[in-house]
Order: C-alpha cells, then structure tokens, then sequence
C-alpha cells in the first residue's frame, strides 16, 4: 500500500479548498487510502493526518514560506520513504521569490530539494474531451519566448526525451513507448523555408535517440502532432517549448489535466491550475483536476513501489 502526501499550497488561493474537496471524493473509491495533508497552522481540518508548518501571517512573504516548508516537509517524508507520491496544490510565484526562493516554480523547487541532476515537466491527461489520452512532456518551461531557439539544443532533446521514456516504462508500464517530437519552427520548416533547428538540431536529436532504441517520430508539424497522438498514433510528445504544449494541451484537457515532474525518487504531481485567488473561499473552484492528480499519483507510485501489482 502507498501513501501520499498532499501539499496545500499558497494559503490565499484555491488550493485547500480544492485539496479538501477532491480528498472526500477520492476516499469514496479509494477509502483506505493513506494520505498526510501538509499546510499552516490556521488550514488544520479535523479527521486528517496533518503536517504542521507553523501559523500564517496573512502577507505574502509568509504564504511563500509556508507554502515552501510544506513542499520541503513532503520531500522528506518522500526521501524517507514514509510516503511514496506527493501531490502538490498551486503556490504563487511571486510569494516563493519573497520567501527567498529564486526557482521559476515547484518543479525546480524539487529539483533542487532532492539533488536530482535531471527533471522534466509531463502534463498528462488520461482522459480528454475527445476520448483519448494526452501526454505532453515540455522541454523548456518557463522561458522568454526569444529565448527558447537558443535553449532547445540536441543534448537537451535527447536528455528529456529519455526521462520521459523512462517514465513511461516505469510508472505508466508501456514496454516501448511511442514518442513524437514536435517541431519548432511551422510545417516544421518546410525542408528549411522557416528555419534550420529542425535540420539542424531536432533531426540529429532523433537519430541519437534511435539509435538507442527509443521509439521516436520527428520532427513532426505542431499542426498535426497532438491530433495525431489523441488519436492514439503516440503514447507522448515531446513539445519545445511551454505554450506550444500546454495551448493543446488545455484545451482539450481542462479539468482533467495533471502535471507530472519526472526524474524524481517518487512520484510527483500536481492540478494543472493555478491560485486563483479571485475564486478562492468562494466555494465555486473545481476540484476536478486535483482529483486527476490524486488519482494519478496513487496509481504510478503503485506501479513504481508495490511490485505485487500487474502493470498496465
């Protein structure tokens, strides 16, 4: 049996609220699940083991850091092997940077706190409006549009790529998984008209990953390469860059969507919304992606650690 630890995120925004609401639905299909809830003194809600991070003030430079100790407590649970998965609710970026984190977002934040030398960004659905799954691994995140031609190089294509075959063996139990590397430039360049990264860059990227036997087509038309994946032709791919995923991505996915870091020593996932603090105490956020990432992280950290379970 695997445990989970769930993060409750910036106190200010949706993230209890929906932590809270997606954990009673969950309990209903999984009602001996075990699961720590991890926040400040003032979101301790009866009946749930808690993990105390200290009281809130209210400003900002306070819900970065409890915010952040609540992500920090849960790697060390997790590097302790005392739960096997975490689940984090959305913080606010601009209260980690006060609370002294210089890190674009909890991806790097988790990254840093567990000393891994890789990590990737997965957005998976299971589940889409159109029936099938999508799974978008973003090679670069949250970057200046600019300067994205200079960031996507060949080692980093061939390193992302194989962190997400990886994970697709090991969490999600394919034996060998299709990949799609999604181009950069329109058309993906049209034999050179609208740039040379495909030729220049993706192509070489693609052989190199060939020839270690990964499965991967590329580089394919950003027109066509998520409609051919829903159809089920790819089991991921591989976007350049953030909005050129996630624009696909959401808009097929919205409510069920999760992201999901690879590279971790467990299994890490997260709604795929933010704060919403215009929503927050309203009692109208919806808790459905956060169910999504509950569900899928009990599932992979089954896979991962309880060996006496079939994959799938």
């Amino acid at each position: 049996m695997t445990s989970i630890a769930v993060t409750l995120g910036d106190p200010r925004g949706i993230g209890p609220e929906v932590a809270l609401r997606a954990l009673d639905l969950w309990r209903v299909e999984q009602p001996g699940a075990d699961v720590i809830l991890i926040g400040p003194t003032e979101l301790r809600p009866a009946g749930v083991l808690y993990v105390d991070v200290g009281s809130w003030n209210g400003g900002e430079t306070e819900a970065g850091r409890v915010s952040s100790d609540a992500i920090r407590r849960g790697v060390e649970l997790a590097l302790a092997g005392e739960v096997q998965s975490i689940v984090t609710a959305p913080v606010h970026k601009p209260a980690l940077r006060a609370a002294g984190w210089d890190v674009p977002g909890q991806t790097e934040m988790l990254q840093r706190l567990t000393g891994v030398e890789r990590v990737g960004m997965l957005m998976a659905a299971e589940r889409t409006s159109l029936g099938g799954p999508l799974r978008i691994l973003l090679a670069t995140t949250h970057l200046p549009l600019r300067e994205v031609p200079d960031r996507v190089t060949e080692d980093l294509l061939v390193e992302q790529s194989t962190l997400l075959e990886s994970a697709l063996k090991q969490d999600w139990g394919f034996e060998a998984p299709r990949l799609a590397l999604c181009a950069l430039n329109p058309h993906a360049s049209d034999r050179g008209l609208f740039g040379d990264e495909e030729a220049r860059v993706f192509g070489p990227a693609v052989r190199r990953l060939a020839d270690r036997g990964v499965h991967i087509e590329g580089p394919l038309p950003a027109d066509t390469v998520f409609q051919r994946a829903l159809r089920g032709a790819f089991d991921a791919v591989v976007a350049p860059y953030h909005d050129v995923g996630m624009a696909a991505f959401k808009t097929v996915s919205f409510g069920t969507g999760v992201n999901v870091t690879l590279g971790l020593p467990f299994v890490r996932t997260s709604p795929d919304h933010g704060t919403a603090f215009d929503l927050a105490g309203r009692g109208e956020a919806d808790p459905s992606s956060m169910l999504e990432a509950l569900t899928l992280a009990h599932r992979l950290a089954q896979a991962r650690f309880d060996t006496t379970l079939s994959r799938g």
